[in-house]
């Protein structure tokens, strides 16, 4: 049997998650982010451009011989707290770890990792200078069928192959450099899109999520470079799909903390009747149920990003247990900051509606909740519940 998982905060991720909240702090307050959120383009570019190159979290997951960090999934789900903490509106999600998840998986060739197209962009990717996102609709699911909008038009003069179709409301692609696209096909193949080519273009997307921009991905003949073609392009996908899926678990639980920690603080100071309104039992009560979800929320995703850098075969259980805890936790954290805050936690001005659109815009994203109870109940066989 193998070792139980440590789910305790190594001195390393304490050591990144407090740099991180430092950073945060000074650059991303939240009133920057409420400020941003009033801008047609909400990305904080400087902010990610220093979070990926000089924290060096586009690198994280990237080997030292690709020029990345060598670290794991702790690590970023460690960051991943932080981000989530302060609502931050950078691209980390769709290209630190979803895009590299799924180029380490297709990287791994008979022609060896060094000379794969895939391992070229990871090389990219790693000192923060491009930003990748893997471009497939926001409810697509680890293991579940290909999700492929797009589908091989023909060849260009120079023996590319070219893309054509729409993928709706993808995150993270409004700023991306380069694209990576799932395309239907006998057999299915990934594809590397540059964000210039020729025939791309994004349409920004209504998003409930002001601080992570969706847009509509349309390609018209787009030449594109093969990066991994049959089984081995369904496991790239599913890779960066997991990954996703694990770490917007960990941003979920950051951002359920920050929303207790929020609500505790404020309801110590609010008074009627001549005392704090937290000191009222009824509100003891829904603080502690908070304080108890987010709690079993934390093992659940630790565990996720433990299997997830150990290459547990347990991953899969361990990832949807977190999706959904992580989901279900922030989303009924973000209700109570705002119904517990009263009359100021519906202004516009107060930060908790970003807290709450992002935490119910992330319950969707990679799956929502029931969709992974779904998964998770085939993954243990149990039975479906009758009539």
């Amino acid at each position: 049997m193998a070792p139980t998982p440590d789910l305790l905060y190594s001195d390393t991720e304490r050591t990144l998650a407090t740099a991180l909240a430092d950073l945060l702090k000074s650059r991303a307050a939240i009133s920057d982010v409420l400020a941003r959120t009033e801008k047609p383009d909400t990305y904080d570019l400087d902010l990610w451009h220093r979070v990926a190159a000089e924290i060096g979290i586009a690198g994280l997951l990237i080997p030292e011989p690709l020029g990345g960090a060598g670290a794991s999934y702790r690590e970023l789900a460690a960051a991943a707290e932080q981000f989530g903490a302060a609502v931050a509106p950078i691209p980390y999600l769709g290209s630190a770890a979803v895009a590299t998840a799924a180029l380490l998986s297709a990287a791994t060739t008979a022609t060896g990792p060094s000379v794969s197209p895939a391992a070229g962009l990871l090389r990219r990717l790693a000192d923060g200078e491009v930003t990748a996102v893997l471009a497939v609709p926001p409810t697509a699911l680890a293991g579940g069928p290909f999700p492929s909008a797009a589908r091989v038009a023909g060849t260009s003069a120079a023996g590319e192959t070219k893309l054509s179709g729409t993928i709706p409301a993808v995150a993270d692609a409004l700023p991306a450099d380069v694209l990576l696209v799932p395309a239907e096909g006998v057999p299915n193949a990934l594809y590397l899109l540059e964000g210039t080519a020729p025939g791309l273009h994004r349409t920004p997307a209504l998003s409930l999520d002001m601080t992570r921009q969706v847009c509509d991905v349309s390609l018209d003949g787009v030449p594109a470079r093969q990066v991994a073609v049959g089984p081995a392009a369904e496991a790239a996908v599913n890779a960066g799909l997991a990954a996703g899926a694990a770490v917007l678990a960990a941003e979920q639980l950051g951002l359920a903390q920050r929303c207790l920690d929020m609500t505790v603080a404020y309801v110590k100071e609010r008074r009627q009747f001549a005392r704090p309104i937290g000191s009222f039992q009824a509100l003891k009560h829904r603080l502690a149920d908070q304080w108890t979800a987010i709690t079993l929320a934390r093992a659940a995703s630790r565990y996720a990003a433990a299997c997830l850098a150990d290459g547990d075969p347990d991953g899969p259980v361990a990832v949807a247990v977190a999706k959904s805890a992580c989901c279900d936790a922030a989303v009924s954290a973000a209700e109570e900051c705002v119904q517990l805050h009263g009359g100021i936690g519906f202004t516009w001005e107060h930060p908790a509606h970003l807290y709450l659109k992002r935490a119910k815009a992330s319950s969707v994203l990679f799956g929502t909740p029931a969709a992974h109870r779904t998964v998770l109940a085939d993954l243990v066989n149990l039975p479906a519940p009758t009539a």
